[in-house]
This record gives C-alpha cells, sequence and structure tokens, in this order.
C-alpha cells in the first residue's frame, strides 16, 4: 500500500512540476516557481535544475501527506474533496505568493490555470488514495479463514 502512495506522489510531483513549469514559460501564473529560493534564501547559487528537483521533492512530500490522510477519508467522494482542498490549497498558495489583502478585489489577481492544474493533480492523488484503500478493505474482507489449498 506504501509503495502505491509512493508511486502515485511521485506521479503527481512530477506532472505539477512539469505543469508549474508550464504555466510559467506561458505567462499563465504571474509568479516564478523558483522565487522560493530567494524568499528563504536557499538554493540561490545552484543551478535552476536542481531548484526544480528541491521543488519536485517538497512537492512530493507535500502530495505524499495528502495521500496517507485522503486514504481514511473514503465517505466523502474524492471529486468534492479534491475540489475542495485543491481550490483552497491553490488559492491560499497564491494568496501567500503575492501577498494580496482579504478582498473582493484580490480574487481578480488569481490565476485560473494554475487552480485547475492544483484542482486536477488533487482529483488523480484522492481519487487513487480513495480507489486503492476501498479495494484492499474489499480484499481483506474476501479473505479466506484456511488455506487455498484445504478441500472444505
Amino acid at each position: 500500500m506504501l509503495k502505491l502512495a509512493l508511486l502515485t506522489s511521485i506521479a503527481a510531483s512530477i506532472f505539477l512540476t512539469f505543469a508549474l513549469s508550464g504555466l510559467s514559460f506561458f505567462k499563465f501564473i504571474q509568479w516564478n516557481p523558483l522565487d522560493y529560493t530567494t524568499r528563504y534564501g536557499i538554493l540561490q547559487d545552484s543551478h535552476p535544475l536542481v531548484q526544480w528537483i528541491f521543488l519536485a521533492i517538497f512537492l512530493f512530500v507535500i502530495i505524499l501527506i495528502f495521500y496517507l490522510i485522503m486514504q481514511y477519508v473514503s465517505f466523502v467522494p474524492a471529486f468534492f474533496s479534491s475540489l475542495v482542498i485543491g481550490g483552497v490549497f491553490a488559492l491560499l498558495t497564491e494568496w501567500a505568493i503575492y501577498g494580496l489583502p482579504a478582498e473582493l478585489e484580490s480574487f481578480t489577481k488569481l490565476s485560473v490555470p494554475f487552480i485547475i492544474t492544483v484542482i486536477v493533480a488533487a482529483r488523480f492523488v484522492f481519487e487513487t488514495a480513495s480507489f486503492h484503500y476501498q479495494a484492499n478493505e474489499n480484499e481483506r474482507q474476501n479473505k479466506l479463514p484456511y488455506k487455498d489449498s484445504v478441500i472444505k
């Protein structure tokens, strides 16, 4: 089960890293995903590839934590949870990056493609976590109390 969580988190973090680079390259977001290096004073002098890899590792850890939490919330449909949690996470991320005030006019500065990208990644992670948790539970319930070689 942990192997699947790791693989799903790796795939989602790679997707988000490439999506962030694409959104930044085509100017769909007004901020640079690598600005964290100057804001926090880490990896400033290193190659941009190293900075992207560090960002991917950070995203991997966050996604893995969300995967492990969301596999136990199977009674909430993954569509709604990914929409709410992914949307809130994307909004809070851009709010923190821009340092926007809590006003209605601030919503016009947010990037819709970024929010949609985060929601899609959240849907992938939450749906996978929910499905495999339910499949694992069904497999445990269908275990036979005796060995397969015993004829009853």
